[in-house]
């Protein structure tokens, strides 16, 4: 089966390039990295406990179920805490089934659907039965039910928290990275993600923000290089810093930042393969375009607000780069209902 992976938990050789961004990551490169596992990789993205089925699915959207079921493990492990589930086993019967909606509560676009199917495979312990109704990066509205449940009433319970924390977190990364991907539809631009994650969860946030609309900026520090200003102090310049990456790691798309028009020149001709405008307006972005003139991928950050997205696209820019999307974006809110009649 041929999947496209994005390279989360791969230990490749010494013997092969640093780098390694996947195709969902923004900056172009492939980092030596063609989305084939083979025999030289020693490694089986299905390899896991999951059902096949769902392994494949969560493959499709570009994570690693192994790392996904690793997270659903680490999730209900925290909320146990090496104990039981008190209040549900004390009131609910060992033998009890019930049938449960996942509801969203307000509008808005979802993700990590299959990630709450991963946690209850972890915590259910007989088979269940899943009817999906929506997909991951559907517009949703409030009151629409995304996922319906059947399963023992113990484990939907003690699965509820852990499952509703990760998929009311990534729906809100997704719901937040949609409305800047509509503030910039009919533009050129693109809005994407920065490293600014949740220590654990980086894959599964740069999922969501793929799951609206948004683009994959490096999934880590390996897959790409950013110089920016404390490297430039530290080297001595911008452009020798670049220089000094391209020499060590000639194999690596190298983006550089800049935060001043006179910048540009330089680095160009040293030739960095994208530049990051740092802290511009939209008209010095605007005349950096110009001054550029499509030599280089240009990318804007800071003084970026949903107000002002479209002057910067408009400038001629190819990425609003925007960490908000992964670290302070608020949830979206969703629920887990049991129907009346599953009740025991």
């Amino acid at each position: 089966m041929e999947l496209t992976l994005l390279p989360i938990g791969v230990r490749p050789g010494a013997d092969e390039p640093a780098g390694g961004c996947g195709a969902g990551c923004g900056c172009g490169g492939d980092g030596g990295f063609d989305g084939d596992f083979d025999a030289d990789h020693e490694y089986d993205p299905l390899e896991c406990g999951l059902d096949p089925g769902l392994a494949e699915l969560i493959a499709a959207g570009g994570l690693d179920p192994v790392q996904v079921e690793d997270i659903a493990h680490l999730a209900i492990e925290e909320d146990l805490d090496n104990g039981v589930d008190v209040t549900t086993v004390a009131t609910i019967p060992e033998d009890a089934v019930a049938t449960a909606d996942f509801t969203a509560r307000q509008a808005g676009t979802v993700a990590g659907l299959h990630v709450v199917e991963a946690v209850l495979s972890v915590v259910c312990t007989d088979e269940f039965e899943v009817e999906r109704h929506v997909a991951d990066g559907d517009r949703v509205a409030a009151g629409q039910v995304l996922l319906t449940v059947t399963a023992r009433t113990r484990d939907l319970l003690t699965g509820e928290r852990s499952a509703l924390n990760l998929l009311c977190r990534l729906s809100g990364i997704a719901t937040a990275t949609r409305a800047w991907a509509d503030a910039l539809a009919g533009t050129p631009a693109r809005v994407r993600d920065t490293r600014k994650t949740t220590p654990g969860l980086r894959a599964l946030e740069k999922y969501a923000v793929r799951c609206g609309g948004g683009v994959n900026h490096r999934m880590s520090l390996s897959d790409a290089a950013l110089v920016k200003d404390n490297h430039v102090i530290a080297a001595g310049g911008v452009a020798e810093a670049f220089r000094r990456v391209r020499e060590e790691f000639p194999g690596v798309p190298v983006e550089v930042e800049v935060d001043r028009l006179d910048q540009l020149e330089p680095v160009i001709a040293e030739g960095a393969d994208l530049i990051l405008l740092d802290n511009m307006t939209p008209e010095e972005t605007a005349e950096a375009v110009r001054i550029v003139a499509g030599r280089a991928t240009l990318e804007s950050s800071g003084r970026l607000t949903l107000e002002n997205a479209r002057a910067y696209a408009e400038a001629g820019v190819d990425y609003l780069a925007v960490g908000a999307l992964t670290h302070s974006s608020p949830i979206l809110d969703i629920g887990l209902d049991l129907r009346a009649e599953g009740r025991d």
